[in-house]
């Protein structure tokens, strides 16, 4: 389930980069929350499930549909019309480290030598790279918006960790966290986009891909993990996501991927582990 989820977190960016090149990002997203939303209820209701949620799922509800499907994917959605798919997914994949550091910074969560020297490698990486892209002439805008999206969903990720949905209705939460992101964005699509698409079967299946999986999928997938093994633990699996993100973006849509990134997408993978597993180690109850 770890492997899963990260493949198919890592792999929208490539599928919104498709997206964008050839339709309105706020509206595409719009619409994908509101089809994966609908569907993610409907099954919901066929296995029986309730949205009578407890008024801590619906603060959960609605806080990581405003911050993870509104803010975070939107921002990264536009953004994405100016940067490449592996840089998005590289700045999305700090968001475990920005978490464990606003723990410490602002929560007093202690932290091992081994997770403060993670943090060290983790953010070390991502200037690597970020140098190297730079460089390159990468647009700063895009970069702006990608890293104010990962701020906001790790905010949200401090603010619910304990409102997550231990109290049942999984997909039933998950269906309404994707109205809720659709039903925020489809104001701002309306006022600033025009409806231009030009249609191709690519941009079809990144789009029916980007509901099905990365949208339904993935999100049920995480929420299940983190039911089965704890979020600490789930956790530990986000640092796949700078890897596979890099590869699938190489692969689908040949971007160039040189030695600098290579290195820097190593190190930041280092990081987020140690960092993840300094944090399973104090979770963890002493051994008798």
């Amino acid at each position: 389930m770890g492997l899963a989820f990260a493949l198919m977190w890592s792999s929208a960016f490539t599928s919104a980069r498709i997206i964008v090149a050839d339709a309105p990002p706020l509206m595409s997203l719009s619409l994908r929350f509101l089809i994966s939303g609908l569907i993610g209820i409907a099954i919901a209701r066929a296995l029986g499930q309730s949205w009578h949620l407890t008024p801590a799922q619906w603060r959960a509800t609605f806080l990581f549909g405003l911050s993870q499907n509104a803010l975070y994917l939107g921002l990264n959605f536009i953004a994405m019309q100016w940067i490449e798919a592996s840089l998005a997914a590289i700045i999305a994949s700090t968001m475990p480290l920005l978490v464990a550091l606003a723990s410490w910074l602002l929560l007093g969560e202690r932290l091992r030598p081994l997770a403060v020297a993670g943090l060290v490698a983790g953010f070390g990486g991502v200037a690597l790279i970020m140098g190297a892209r730079l460089g390159g002439g990468v647009d700063l805008l895009g970069v702006a918006l990608c890293v104010a999206g990962v701020i906001a969903l790790s905010v949200a990720t401090l603010a619910v960790r304990s409102a997550s949905a231990s109290g049942g209705n999984l997909l039933m939460i998950v269906g309404l966290q994707m109205l809720v992101g659709s039903a925020l964005l489809v104001g701002p699509a309306l006022a600033f986009e025009t409806f231009e698409v030009t249609w191709s079967w690519q941009l079809l299946a990144a789009f029916s891909y980007t509901v099905f999986v990365p949208g339904l999928a993935a999100t049920w997938v995480w929420f299940a993990l983190v039911g089965r093994i704890g979020a600490v633990r789930a956790a530990s699996y986000h640092f796949l996501n700078p890897f596979f993100g890099v590869a699938v973006a190489a692969l689908l849509l040949s971007e160039a991927l040189g030695l600098v990134d290579v290195i820097g997408v190593a190190i930041i993978m280092a990081g987020i582990l140690a960092v993840q597993r300094a944090r399973i180690a104090v979770a963890l109850p002493p051994r008798r």
